[in-house]
């Protein structure tokens, strides 16, 4: 018998219901604080990579970014030179931007200077927040900022150490993106589910 009254779904931040892709990554990622090095260095690329586009259009090709640079290894990544740059603007699978192929290069080799520096790209990162995600309280998509101060001196940090593609907004998607900040709405189900992983300290 079909129950006459199915649960209601649950409350979500808008875009996480424009698209499965949205919807999976919105409950499964978005958020969750990260402290795994290649976690972080894939998000750096993909992030890199959005510059101009949509998130969606990124979504749908990461599997190909995957198996172009060698499942986000940054140490791989690093050894590639201009021959893969070139055969990789043919690759339809990934954004086929010379500046940007070529920049994940530059980034992965910036990356493992930092893990040299600093024992782990995380330990690094996390010091921009205090080692301790921000929890916001926003009820209205528009109430979400697009950067923060925080996001500017980390902006700042990267290009001073030979990042590319690191603008203070793409820096904030990165925060938001591993779990530096909750910015679920309040009446998204996940808003409490974030804030619970972040109550201890991730490093």
């Amino acid at each position: 018998m079909t129950d006459p009254c199915p649960p209601a779904a649950p409350g979500r931040c808008p875009w996480g219901e424009l698209h499965p892709l949205l919807t999976a990554y919105h409950d499964e990622e978005w958020g969750v604080p990260l402290t795994d090095d290649r976690r972080l260095f894939e998000f750096i690329v993909l992030e890199g990579a959005q510059a101009g586009l949509s998130w969606l259009t990124i979504l749908k090709k990461r599997p190909g970014y995957r198996r172009a640079f060698h499942d986000f290894d940054p140490q791989a990544v690093a050894r590639m030179g201009e021959e893969d740059v070139e055969r990789l603007i043919q690759n339809s699978a990934i954004i086929r931007n010379r500046r940007k192929i070529a920049g994940t290069l530059t980034n992965a080799r910036a990356f493992l200077a930092v893990q040299e520096r600093f024992g782990s790209f995380a330990r690094y990162l996390w010091d921009f927040c205090g080692g301790i995600p921000r929890q916001n309280s926003w009820e209205r998509p528009e109430d979400v900022p697009p950067l923060t101060p925080e996001a500017e001196r980390l902006s700042a940090d990267l290009k001073r150490r030979g990042f590319v593609f690191v603008g203070a907004t793409v820096c904030y998607s990165h925060m938001q993106a591993v779990g530096m900040v909750n910015d679920h709405l309040v009446s998204c189900f996940r808003h409490a589910a974030v804030a619970a992983l972040g109550k201890n300290p991730p490093l």
